[in-house]
């Protein structure tokens, strides 16, 4: 995420572009949806839902339009300098009348074609360069702006390992608690647990919990001190799982409903769930900071802008299916924060294997992203403290950063393992700030410098369809009220307590 250029990689079509972004965009968030929408009420939740997707959209066409004009000012800062380098060649070899008639050349010739280049190719907008947005920020934010930026995607990289640290275990106690202990086949049935329950002899939930947390950062831990990527097998492994997964869940609900066994009744509003629904909303809808990887190998990207409206209103058909079959198939109090463990009680599915398929979904998903999220928040660390020349101490750059990196989000997994909340607050506060404030701030900032660079008449071929600036006030009004918003309201809810 953060860095400068990096290869383009292999061209994909279009078509297996929005195969990616689907991928990208439903992940884990997905899985706490269900329980936000059953506490939000069906009628608010839809509507948010729609809205928020529609903001997610809008920004997304920011953060492509940004990544046009970083390409424009790369491909024109190369053009400058070749012509600067053939002014040198040209002008060492040969006499000062050669030099004149040289320069009158250029100035009836060059300059004339270059200037109408300059202004009317469309070319120089062309996207075939990965600019990732740590690198957009350092071209067109000040330097305040640039480490707000990075402030920024370091606290939302913090909470996606929190979440992840948080859900393996939660999902190995639940799935193990109820075989070995004296639950078996209850999870799931909305039978409440304490986390000072017996799990297994004189284990308690809670114990067992922190015994798997322990096992999770001592296994996965130890690759944040190294470099790991993640390869085309194992996206294609975690992406058949989670397809099977997600699928399966939705199928085994409608048949639930089908045969008259539903036992959901929601409500059509509680406003004392939009707290929590904005920010797992937010969180599900989080592509913004993968653009560059993503659009970038697109091998035709004329009607890029019409591909991921196709994508979102696929998500957003797929999330409302998801959640009303959730809400409408389970309770209110049976539904859990990782919907999957709904599906490992014996009365909803007979099968054995599906059960521990959808219970340990997580676990297996989960634990192949977590170093890769690690290595990229340690990265993001050593560019922000990084100074140009200058080298890290071997201390300082394979323990104190990797150590940073791992033990905050450890340390709020053995707090809490509540998982709609931590997708709820990541969501709300540094989610809405990569989802809203940065690609807004992206599309201004990158507009003024092309028209100080390119000159006003200059048209990005993948100008925004939202190009007006009242969608830009629009989009950072609504970012910053969030902000207020879901600030007040966790004050409010405090203070009842």
């Amino acid at each position: 995420m953060a860095g400068g250029i990096t290869d383009t990689g292999e061209l994909y079509s279009p078509y297996v572009g929005l195969v990616y972004m689907f991928n990208l965009i439903v992940g884990t968030g997905a899985l706490t949806m269900p329980k936000a929408f059953a506490t939000a009420g069906w009628l608010v939740s839809l509507v948010l839902l729609l809205f928020l997707g529609f903001m997610s959209y809008m920004t997304t066409t920011f953060v492509v339009e940004a990544m046009a004009a970083a390409n424009a000012q790369l491909r024109w800062k190369r053009m400058e300098k070749r012509k600067d380098d053939e002014d040198e060649d040209s002008s060492s070899g040969v006499s000062d009348s050669d030099v004149l008639l040289q320069d009158g050349y250029e100035r009836a010739e060059t300059r004339p074609i270059l200037s109408v280049q300059r202004r009317g190719s469309a070319n120089i907008f062309e996207i075939t360069e990965r600019v990732e947005m740590g690198q957009m920020a350092s071209m067109f934010f000040n330097k305040v702006g640039v480490n707000l930026f990075y402030f920024c995607i370091i606290i939302y990289l913090y909470g996606d390992l929190a979440i992840y640290a948080a859900a393996v275990p939660v999902s190995l106690m639940q799935v193990t608690c109820s075989v070995t202990g004296n639950h078996s086949c209850s999870v799931g049935d909305g039978t409440k647990y304490n986390d000072t329950d017996k799990c297994w002899g004189p284990i308690r939930r809670i114990d067992a919990y922190r015994l798997y947390l322990a096992a999770f950062t001592l296994l996965l831990g130890p690759f944040t001190f190294f470099n790991v990527q993640k390869t085309k097998y194992l996206q294609i492994m975690t992406s058949l799982m989670r397809w099977i997964a997600f699928i399966l869940m939705i199928i085994l609900a409608l048949i639930r409903i089908g045969r008259g066994q539903a036992e959901g009744h929601p409500s059509m509003a509680q406003l004392s769930g939009i707290r929590n629904l904005f920010g797992v909303c937010v969180y599900s809808f989080m592509c913004q900071h993968s653009l560059p990887s993503l659009i970038t190998p697109i091998s035709k990207k004329k009607h890029v802008n019409k591909l991921v409206l196709l994508d979102y209103v696929l998500i957003l058909a797929f999330y409302s299916l998801l959640s009303f079959t959730a809400i409408y198939c389970f309770r209110n109090d049976t539904l859990m924060d990782m919907y999957t463990l709904n599906f490992t009680n014996c009365e909803i599915i007979g099968v054995a294997f599906i059960r521990y398929f959808l219970g340990l979904f997580p676990v297996f998903t989960i634990s192949t992203n977590f170093p890769i999220i690690a290595v990229t928040l340690r990265n993001n660390w050593k560019t922000l403290f990084h100074r140009e020349g200058g080298t890290y101490p071997w201390v300082v750059d394979r323990i104190v950063f990797p150590a940073i990196t791992l033990i905050p989000p450890v340390l709020v997994a053995f707090c809490t393992h509540d998982l709609e909340s931590l997708v709820g607050i990541t969501g709300a506060y540094a989610g809405n700030g990569i989802q809203y404030l940065i690609p807004a701030f992206l599309a201004y900032c990158s507009r003024k410098d092309t028209q100080l660079v390119f000159g006003s008449g200059t048209v990005n071929k993948h100008l925004s369809p939202f190009r007006h600036t009242f969608w830009i006030v629009f989009v950072l009004i609504w970012g910053f009220s969030c902000f207020v918003f879901v600030t007040a309201n966790i004050v409010l809810s405090e203070s009842k307590l």
